[in-house]
């Protein structure tokens, strides 16, 4: 995994090759996911900026992550209520999510290019963007159960 500071500049180099705007709230947001320690949602980065950029709005939190998740720059994670985001790792890796606590880990496991092509040859999809996430408990709370 990349120092932050490398992952802030790889990610504004993209952003300015396909002629993005780069407000400050937005670069802002950038060094942000690029700094990120674990997964944060879009309202915890939001209440981050909103102390130096009063006037931000959350939509453009939304709009940027949405962004980014297109340049392959972020990957999304999927909870039931909402997505939390992982900008240090943007290849797709399995995440471990506990029901309990919502906490979110990163897999430490490759996905296999070749059963990746097994799933697409078999179902005829093209897969865009391969996501695997594990849905248990934490070690706290199965110790807690």
């Amino acid at each position: 995994m990349p120092d932050a500071e490398t992952r802030f500049n790889e990610m504004i180099v993209l952003l300015k090759e396909r002629d993005y705007r780069l407000t400050p709230q937005r670069v802002e947001l950038v060094r942000l996911i690029a700094a990120s320690e674990g997964h944060p949602g879009a309202a915890q980065l939001y209440a981050k900026i909103k102390a130096r950029f009063p006037t931000m709005s959350l939509a453009t939190v939304y709009k940027t992550l949405a962004l980014l998740k297109d340049m392959g720059q972020v990957l999304e994670i999927d909870l039931r209520d909402d997505s939390h985001y992982d900008g240090n790792r943007p290849q797709p890796h399995p995440h471990l999510v506990c029901v309990k606590c919502n906490q979110i880990l990163d897999g430490e496991m490759e996905l296999d290019p070749l059963a990746l092509q097994k799933v697409e040859q078999t179902s005829g999809y093209t897969i865009l963007r391969p996501q695997v996430t594990f849905y248990g408990l934490c070690p706290a709370c199965k110790r807690e159960s």
